[in-house]
């Protein structure tokens, strides 16, 4: 079966959608992109350049900074007069403070005022005439055994050497760590190498806050790595890097997840030679500039979105909404909810079409609005017929009861004269005018048991010592709304058919427990019990509906339960001729509420 393409089978909804997709959104879409990629593109080469020329500037301002140190050392180690001054020995330490004060001062004072770059010039000799100090010092054991004497003891000759060292002025050399950088050389310049009479050692140190502003001219968000031929670190802007005072590698640094590398290495450079700059920079400053244009693309294609969207959807919208909701109220119609549109009226193919179905619908609700009314008046009258059958059966069960109550008193008036009459007559009072109030249909646990109680202590009244009774209640049931006399007729029931025939009497125990969603209430007495049949017609109260007949007690209660409970009460008889009765019902603790979990209990 072949399948054709009709346009007349999509919905007016999704056509629309395909208009737009198709001739709005598709082609601002894939402009914007290839826009954005090249300009990304060009974007990001340029700052990437931009960054490894800033990076390329920091490593040229250090070098210029050892440059000038560099300088120096070469006008000491080449200064015929200092080195004269150096290697002579002095009678007396006079000769020397001469000699100093006419040249040595002025020579050592004068160069670090001229670069900013230099804090500290100092000699090192081992010439014992001469004082430690102004710029001179003596070579001890303790200089001997320094990182940076080592460090030239393995360098060849008078070259320069760049050493990382601590600052002379520190106060504790060995705890301040070695946060500077410093030039270190022989001065052989008159003798020849091996052959001078002192040894002589020259050391520039480079001014910290000056190395410091070097690194920091980066400005950039990311940190600077000097590393040395063996990928040490010699200086670092990170602070999580303790470079000061133990030996880093730069391999053992835990560098962030977004960034970017950037190296710029010293070639064909002695003085540095196989050193680096590595500097590992954040990727939103590499891409920074990206984003900037990446915004500006994406809030440029947003706003022509927004305003194509906004046209094709204030035209598909007067047209979509107004379908949809004849279709709505079609389907009201379907069950039966015959209610018309109310939006205001157009006068377009679509504002016809609602009119049209606004008088179908009401033509339609006033041809069955008759049979409909019919029907509910027919439903009324039969719930009101329930109601009046409800009522009669409350009506039926009070003089039953009252009716024997009164002839007990009377019975016991006419054989003894006694006052406790006033007693029975006060209970019986009460029992009374509760039972004629039925506006009030539901009561609690604890009113129930008031009627039980004045009901028993009358036939107390009656029987004497033959009858004894006693409750036990759980006092969490004492607060449960129950039907009005609903145990009551079962405790008379077990007092004028269990205890009264018996010539000794006996007892009555009357229980309510409240278990899980079901109250429980139970009553037993030791009495004359029921044949087999008579326990199977008070079960089949709950089996059938049947005329009220002649007993009227157990049978109306039942009744009366069925009806408010529907099969979640529970019933449960047990009984034999001289073996006592023992009854129990249970009913939901919210009769409005079904309750599949716990079922109402019928056993043992």
């Amino acid at each position: 079966m072949r399948l054709t393409f009709h346009l007349d089978n999509i919905r007016l909804r999704n056509k629309m959608l395909i208009v737009y997709i198709l001739c709005v959104l598709l082609p601002i879409v894939l402009t914007n992109v290839v826009f954005y990629q090249v300009t990304t593109s060009n974007v990001k080469n340029q700052r990437m350049r931009d960054i490894a020329r800033a990076l390329e500037q920091v490593k040229n301002e250090f070098r210029r900074e050892i440059d000038d140190a560099v300088r120096v050392s070469s006008v000491f180690s080449t200064d015929y007069i200092l080195n004269g001054i150096l290697e002579t020995e002095y009678e007396s330490p006079v000769d020397y403070i001469a000699a100093y004060e006419s040249y040595l001062r002025r020579i050592l004072n004068n160069y670090i005022p001229s670069y900013t770059s230099m804090q500290n010039i100092k000699i090192y000799l081992d010439n014992p005439t001469v004082l430690n100090s102004g710029g001179i010092g003596y070579l001890s054991y303790r200089v001997h055994n320094s990182d940076w004497y080592r460090v030239l003891e393995e360098a060849e000759g008078s070259e320069p050497v760049l050493v990382r060292t601590w600052r002379e002025d520190a106060i504790d050399a060995a705890g301040s760590g070695r946060d500077t950088f410093a030039i270190v050389r022989r001065m052989v310049y008159f003798n020849f190498i091996g052959e001078s009479k002192w040894e002589k050692i020259l050391k520039i140190e480079l001014r910290t806050q000056a190395v410091e502003q070097v690194f920091s001219n980066l400005n950039l968000d990311g940190h600077v790595y000097l590393l040395n031929e063996r990928e040490e670190i010699e200086y670092t802007t990170d602070p999580n890097v303790d470079w000061r005072r133990t030996a880093v590698f730069f391999h053992a640094v835990q560098l962030p997840e977004k960034s970017v590398t950037y190296t710029a290495a010293y070639d064909g450079d002695e003085l540095l030679k196989d050193w680096k700059l590595v500097g590992v920079i954040s990727e939103d400053e590499v891409f920074r500039e990206v984003y900037r244009s990446r915004d500006f693309i994406v809030w440029m294609a947003l706003a022509n979105l927004m305003f194509s969207t906004a046209v094709i959807y204030w035209i598909a919208r007067s047209m979509n909404v107004r379908l949809a909701s004849i279709l709505r109220h079609m389907k009201k119609v379907k069950n039966q909810q015959f209610v018309p549109i109310e939006d205001r009226e157009t006068h377009d193919e679509i504002g016809q079409l609602q009119s049209e179905f606004n008088r179908m619908t009401l033509q339609i609700k006033s041809l069955i609005d008759d049979v409909y009314k019919a029907d509910i008046h027919r439903k009324n009258l039969e719930l009101e017929r329930r109601k009046a059958q409800l009522n009669a059966l409350q009506s039926q069960i009070n003089p039953h009861f009252l009716f024997n109550a009164l002839e007990t008193i009377r019975m016991r008036s006419l054989i003894k004269n006694e006052t406790e009459t006033a007693k029975i007559i006060q209970n019986m009072a009460r029992l009374l005018r509760s039972s004629l109030t039925w506006h009030k249909d539901r009561i609690t646990v604890e009113e129930e048991l008031e009627f039980i109680h004045c009901f028993l202590e009358i036939q107390q009244y009656r029987f004497g010592d033959r009858l004894s009774y006693r409750l036990d209640v759980d006092p969490a049931a004492l607060k449960v709304v129950i039907p009005k006399m609903v145990f009551l007729p079962f405790v008379e029931n077990a007092s004028i058919h269990g205890i009264e025939p018996m010539k000794d009497g006996g007892e009555i125990d009357i229980g309510i427990r409240l278990t899980f969603n079901y109250l429980e209430f139970t009553v037993r007495d030791n009495g004359a019990g029921m044949k087999p049949e008579q326990v199977s017609r008070i079960y089949g109260y709950l089996e059938k509906d049947e005329g009220l007949g002649e007993r009227i007690g157990l049978q109306n209660v039942i009744y009366r339960l069925k009806m408010l409970y529907g099969e979640r009460v529970g019933l449960f008889l047990d009984s034999a001729p001289g073996k006592g009765t023992f009854v129990r019902i249970s009913l939901p603790v919210q009769p409005d509420t079904e309750d599949d979990d716990h079922p109402p209990p019928t056993g043992l």
